[in-house]
């Protein structure tokens, strides 16, 4: 393997729990919410699947809103109408919170690196294997590399959202094949989500995946990429 392309969510970050996001806003806006009200709120929050990722939405996507959820990680505009209109479900105490939630979850305190992604990156960089980020995304993710001092591991980042195509769009993947000077069959795709990162598959390139999971959960998940690439 000449290159490794790495999803973001569930790959190599892991946003914050649901609980945590809505405390973070109710505590911005000092608005306070009794805390059984609190924890039945980022439940429901959790069951519609507000949160960017988080858990997949329990609940059926309202009709009026099935097609944007569906396109949601082509634009920015996409993105924030298909989180905050499924978080509108969920009453709150104050209007403004729908789109504060949203913008908390852009936010590079909200996102934690899994365990051995910063080893694995740099090992990466250090056997001058190129790394790309391929994400399916509304908003720029690159802050959150800087501020946990991963960015100089990357050296490029493909986002649905700046190109107008999602995965498994096979473009996508291409796109960071091309800025990384490598054929797809040169490539490793590392992902969570088995439709959309397998849709590099049909390029030529590998693919590994990697389980969702909270990061105390997945230690060294990441870990099996090194000997992938050998």
């Amino acid at each position: 393997m000449a290159a490794v392309l790495f999803d973001f969510s569930g790959t190599l970050f892991r946003i914050e729990s649901t609980e945590t996001w809505l405390r973070a806003v109710l505590t911005e806006a000092e608005l306070p919410l009794a805390e059984p009200e609190l924890l039945r709120t980022a439940h429901a929050l959790d069951r519609v699947g507000a949160l960017p990722g988080g858990t997949h939405p329990v609940e059926q996507i309202p009709d009026e809103l099935a097609h944007v959820w569906e396109i949601r990680d082509k634009s920015a505009e996409l993105h924030r109408a298909a989180y905050t209109g499924v978080a509108r479900q969920v009453p709150l105490p104050d209007p403004a919170l729908y789109d504060a939630l949203y913008d908390r979850h852009m936010s590079p305190v909200a996102w934690a690196p899994y365990a051995d992604a910063a080893m694995v990156l740099r090992t990466l960089r250090e056997r001058g294997i190129g790394v790309g980020v391929v994400s399916n995304i509304g908003w720029d993710l690159r802050p959150v590399f800087r501020e946990h001092g991963l960015d100089s591991c990357v050296d490029t980042y493909v986002l649905s959202y700046e190109h107008g195509i999602q995965k498994p769009d096979p473009r996508l993947f291409a796109t960071a094949c091309a800025a990384l000077g490598v054929e797809p069959p040169d490539a490793l795709m590392v992902g969570d989500d088995r439709r959309a990162d397998g849709g590099a598959a049909a390029l030529g390139c590998r693919v590994h995946f990697v389980d969702h999971l909270p990061v105390a959960e997945r230690p060294d998940g990441l870990r099996p990429v090194l000997d992938l690439v050998g």
